[in-house]
C-alpha cells in the first residue's frame, strides 16, 4: 500500500508556523516512504473561506518546496458527502436532533451538578416520525448527530502517543451536520480520507478526541481507519502557548529574512529527539524522518534559534542561489567573502556598501594615524594583498596582534569586525584602500 498523507487547511486565513510544521511533517512522512502527499482545501465554510487564502496556501507550500502530488477541494465534493450521509441515515448511524445551544448548555450543567459526565442524553432518539413531522411543520430544522456504538471500546495504536483507549459511553454523539444543511469537520474529513486513499493521518494532539469519534465513522462507512499519529503542539520560547505563533506566517518570516531551507530544517526536527542540522536538505530530512523520535512534551519554537539556523543555511548558500537577491554589481567573490558574516541574505547589502564606499573616517589616536600613513606608503608598492601588507608592517613597525590588524580594519571598513580582510581588501581595491588609509591618517 502506497503511503498517502494529506494536509488539510481551511482557507480562512494565512498559514502560521504550526500549520507549516504539520504540512512539512506530512510531506516528510510521505516522502520517507516513497509515497504521496496531498493537499485538501477544507473550504466548506463558504462565508469565511476566501480564494486569496487558497492562493496563499499554495504559494507558501511552493516557497517551502512542499509540492503536493494532488489537490482536492471540499466545496467540490458535496455530492459525495450527501451520498455517504444517506448511507449512514439508512443504517441508523445518524439521527435528527432539535435542542438549542441554550438547552444543551442547561443539560450539561445539570449533569455536572450531579457529578455525571456532561454528554448528550440522546433524548432525540425518543422522537417518532409524527414528532419530526410536527417540528417540520413548525419550521424547525434538525441538526444531525453520529450515533456512537457505546458497546465497542475505541482503540488505536497512535504513531506518537502509543496505545489509545476511549470509552464511547463517556462521549457525546458528535454533531456532524447543522440545521442549515452545512457540514461540520468530522464526517466530511472521514469521507475524504476514504475516497483519497489516505493511509496516515498526522496532526496535532488537539485532534485526539476527534480521532476517537472518527474511528467509528470509518468503520460505519465500511473502511479501515488510517494510521493516526498526534504530535505535541508548539509553544513559544517562554514555555507557554503563544498567540504570536498563531499569527507568525510565511510573510512575516520572509520579511525577517528567513530562508525556506532554515524553516524546513528547524520545523522538521521540532518535537523530536533529533538535533537540528542546517546541513541537511529536505530530501535528507525525509530519509531520517521517524515518528518514533517524537516526544509527548510540548514542542518549543524559538525564533532566536530559527535565526541561528538561518545563519547556518546562509553560510552554505552558493552564489547562484542568491544572485538575484544581491545588490547590483556584487559578484561571486564578494558573496563568498561576506557570506560567513551574514545571518540573513539582506545583510549582504550593508557589507557591499562597505566594499564600494564611501565609509565614515574613524576617530583614531595619533600613533594609529601615523601607523596608517606608513600603511598607505606600503600599500603603494605592495598592492591589495592583506598578508603581504600586514607582514611588511609587522616587520617595519614591530606591531602585532590587535595593534597590527585593528587600525587597518577600522580605516579600510569603518568597522571593528567583519569578513576576512584577506578576502575583503582585494574587493575594496588598491586605489580605494589607499584613499581610505590616507583619509584616516
Amino acid at each position: 500500500m502506497t503511503v498517502t498523507t494529506r494536509f488539510a487547511p481551511s482557507p480562512t486565513g494565512h498559514l502560521h508556523v504550526g500549520n507549516i510544521r504539520t504540512a512539512l511533517h506530512n510531506w516528510l512522512l510521505a516522502k520517507q516512504a516513497g509515497g504521496r502527499f496531498l493537499l485538501r482545501i477544507d473550504d466548506t465554510d463558504a462565508q469565511r473561506s476566501r480564494e486569496e487564502y487558497v492562493a496563499a496556501i499554495r504559494a507558501d507550500l511552493a516557497w517551502l518546496g512542499l509540492v503536493p502530488d494532488g489537490e482536492e477541494r471540499q466545496s467540490a465534493r458535496f455530492d459525495l458527502y450527501e451520498r455517504e450521509f444517506q448511507r449512514l441515515v439508512a443504517a441508523g448511524r445518524v439521527y435528527r436532533c432539535y435542542e438549542t445551544a441554550q438547552e444543551l448548555e442547561l443539560k450539561r450543567k445539570v449533569l455536572l451538578g450531579r457529578g455525571l459526565p456532561p454528554i448528550y442524553d440522546r433524548a432525540a432518539l425518543a422522537l417518532g416520525e409524527a414528532d419530526h413531522a410536527a417540528k417540520a411543520a413548525a419550521g424547525e430544522a434538525p441538526h444531525w448527530r453520529f450515533m456512537l456504538d457505546r458497546d465497542a471500546p475505541i482503540e488505536w495504536q497512535d504513531g506518537i502517543r502509543g496505545a489509545q483507549h476511549f470509552d464511547p459511553a463517556k462521549m457525546s454523539d458528535p454533531v456532524v451536520r447543522r440545521a442549515d444543511g452545512s457540514w461540520l469537520y468530522l464526517l466530511p474529513s472521514v469521507i475524504d480520507d476514504i475516497a483519497m486513499g489516505i493511509t496516515d493521518v498526522l496532526r496535532g494532539e488537539d485532534h485526539v478526541s476527534n480521532t476517537a469519534a472518527q474511528v467509528q465513522m470509518f468503520e460505519a462507512l465500511g473502511a479501515a481507519p488510517p494510521r493516526f499519529a498526534h504530535e505535541a503542539l508548539l509553544t513559544g520560547s517562554e514555555g507557554k502557548l503563544s498567540k504570536r505563533l498563531g499569527s507568525l506566517g510565511v510573510a512575516e518570516l520572509r520579511q525577517a529574512g528567513i530562508e525556506p531551507e532554515a524553516l524546513v530544517a528547524l520545523l522538521a526536527r521540532l518535537g523530536t529527539s533529533d538535533p537540528v542540522d542546517p546541513v541537511l536538505d529536505a530530501a535528507a530530512l525525509a530519509v531520517s524522518f521517524n515518528l518514533a523520535h517524537f516526544g509527548r512534551a510540548p514542542a518549543r519554537f524559538d525564533e532566536a534559534e530559527l535565526h541561528r539556523v538561518n545563519a547556518g543555511i546562509v553560510h552554505r548558500l552558493p552564489f547562484a542561489r542568491v544572485a538575484h537577491l544581491l545588490p547590483g554589481g556584487m559578484g561571486e567573490a564578494a558573496w563568498e567573502a561576506i557570506r560567513p558574516n551574514l545571518e540573513h541574505i539582506g545583510e549582504a547589502a550593508d557589507w557591499w556598501r562597505v566594499i564600494t564606499g564611501p565609509i565614515a573616517v574613524p576617530a583614531l589616536e595619533d600613533e594609529d594615524r601615523a601607523y596608517l600613513a606608513a600603511a598607505a606608503q606600503a600599500l603603494v608598492s605592495i598592492g591589495a594583498d592583506w598578508a603581504a601588507l600586514t607582514g611588511a608592517l609587522k616587520e617595519t613597525t614591530g606591531r602585532k596582534g590587535k595593534a597590527l590588524f585593528l587600525p587597518l580594519r577600522r580605516a579600510l571598513t569603518g568597522m571593528d569586525h567583519g569578513p576576512d580582510m584577506a578576502a575583503l581588501l582585494p574587493l575594496i581595491g588598491r586605489d580605494a584602500a589607499l584613499a581610505r588609509l590616507r583619509a584616516a591618517s
